[in-house]
């Protein structure tokens, strides 16, 4: 249970309670984040259409923003996000194992070279954002747009502070989301 009360749609006005009900039904079993988001009317208002936009713009494929959200997410030990976004990473071809050695990502039997430029981008974005080198930017550029590499900055970063709220906030994984982690099990 998360360190403060979940609100449902139906106490929130009605164009708040509609952003809740879209993202919560569409986005993926976020329903205990959303119902802590909604305290804070601006947030729920701006963080989660700008993740529906982001998603349906479809600028960066699905793959490498999967691979920079959960490294980082593993990275920070978000169990929460972990959780979640694995499942989106055996859609796209990485089993259970590999998902779980991400971090291995330099010979990483299950990755491609860009998997990896990825990777590594997340975990240098996440340690060391300050000290990238020029070289590692070099790289992106021949594989990302800028449109892409911004975008693909803003996920680690977004990913970060949303791991951060998540596990200070003690948000529950939803039911939706346990399941669909034990069925990678298998």
């Amino acid at each position: 249970m998360a360190r403060v009360r979940d609100i449902a749609a139906d106490e929130l006005p009605p164009d708040l309670a509609g952003i809740y009900r879209s993202f919560a039904g569409s986005y993926g079993p976020f329903g205990n984040q959303v119902a802590v988001f909604a305290h804070v009317p601006a947030a729920l208002r701006h963080l989660m259409p700008l993740l529906m936009e982001l998603r349906a713009a479809a600028t960066l494929p699905k793959r490498y923003l999967e691979l920079a959200i959960v490294a980082v997410s593993q990275l920070n030990e978000c169990d929460y996000c972990v959780a979640h976004h694995k499942p989106f990473l055996a859609v796209e071809g990485l089993s259970a194992a590999g998902v779980d050695r991400l971090l291995d990502y330099r010979d990483h039997p299950e990755l491609d070279e860009v998997d990896r430029l990825v990777v590594e981008y997340a975990v240098a974005v996440t340690e060391r954002a300050n000290r990238l080198p020029e070289a590692l930017f070099a790289r992106l550029r021949r594989r990302f747009s800028e449109a892409q590499v911004v975008e693909l900055t803003l996920r680690i970063a977004l990913c970060g502070f949303f791991n951060k709220f998540n596990d200070a906030l003690q948000i529950d994984e939803e039911p939706e989301a346990a399941a669909r982690i034990a069925a990678l099990r298998g």
